[in-house]
């Protein structure tokens, strides 16, 4: 197989995890960072050894070695633009969701792939988790008939809810559902929807927004297909603080010959000592660090006990 050269843009949370996975991986020729926070992009580049390391992404557009962008900056807002530079300089892109604000600039980042003959995609991480996989394959090879039916359920923590909603105007549809959706829709393909229906519901999210903000709690979604199906996704950022990061989904799939009932909360590891009390020390972040022996800072501790945790919160 032949080495690339790979760009980072934003390393952040979910950046920082891209930047390390591709510096270890075999396949990269060499890494490439931008980040506007110097002290950010400092520690980073020291532990990925990456070969380049520039606060403006547009410096990197030029190396020609670079074949490949992830793009994983914030605000969602940059998530467009800095598409359509790696695209318009014939780059490879891997963007993480949402893949812009607006539909038509969604339409116009496609159209520029396909005519540049590059591959582009969204950095759906569920359908590199085991659990959804396994689900996908069981419909794919008929282990559970003709779907009939799907529910999905994903809620992360209000700490992270407040982080999200406080950056830009998104809806718990476009940041958590937008997850399940692409993965009710890949386990259905070639199958299109044809109707939505959109819920929302509000509360805490509410009571902790400035005044005359409008921020959900949750949002439920029914999806019709061409097939005649119909499904439901239902995504919520306001469950009570537990560890950071923290998210619970819960899948049914209903097909005419079986169903499967897959529980992805990480309620099945969890680890009780003297020292530290109950704790959960598996990260749900595909890609992070599942122990709580992580060093430093980078990346960040998922498992911390509740009773610490609050105290950090408050």
């Amino acid at each position: 197989m032949r080495q690339i050269g790979v760009a980072v843009v934003g390393t952040g949370w979910c950046g920082g995890i891209r930047a390390e996975t591709c510096a270890a991986h075999s396949l990269t020729k060499s890494l490439h960072l931008a980040e506007i926070r110097p002290e950010r992009l400092a520690e980073v580049k020291q532990a990925t050894g990456a070969q380049t390391a520039v606060a403006d992404y547009r410096d990197l557009l030029k190396i020609d070695e670079i074949e490949v962008a992830y793009i994983s900056a914030t605000p969602e807002t940059t998530h467009f633009p800095m598409a359509r530079d790696w695209l318009a300089a014939g780059k490879h892109v891997f963007l993480e969701k949402p893949i812009a604000m607006e539909l038509a600039e969604a339409d116009e980042l496609i159209a520029l792939a396909r005519k540049n003959r590059l591959k582009f995609t969204i950095g759906y991480s569920q359908r590199f988790n085991p659990k959804f996989a396994y689900v996908r394959k069981s419909i794919r090879n008929g282990t559970i008939g003709k779907p009939v039916s799907a529910l999905v359920s994903r809620h992360i923590t209000r700490g992270l809810g407040k982080k999200i909603s406080g950056r830009v105007k998104l809806s718990p549809a476009a940041m958590e559902c937008t997850h399940d959706l692409d993965f009710v829709l890949w386990c259905l393909e070639p199958a299109k929807p044809v109707r939505v229906y959109s819920q929302i519901n509000y509360g805490a999210m509410q009571m902790q927004a400035p005044s005359g903000s409008q921020i959900p709690d949750t949002q439920w979604l029914t999806v019709t297909m061409d097939s005649g199906l119909a499904f439901v996704v239902g995504g919520g950022w306001s469950l009570p603080p537990g560890y950071p990061n923290f998210s619970t989904t819960w899948i049914e799939m209903v097909g005419t010959e079986g169903a499967l009932m897959v529980d992805d909360s990480h309620r099945d590891v969890v680890l009780n000592t003297m020292d530290k009390g109950m704790q959960l020390p598996m990260s749900t972040m595909p890609g992070s660090a599942s122990s709580i022996h992580t060093r430093g800072r980078w990346p960040p501790r998922p498992c911390i006990s509740s009773r610490r945790w609050r105290s950090i919160v408050r």
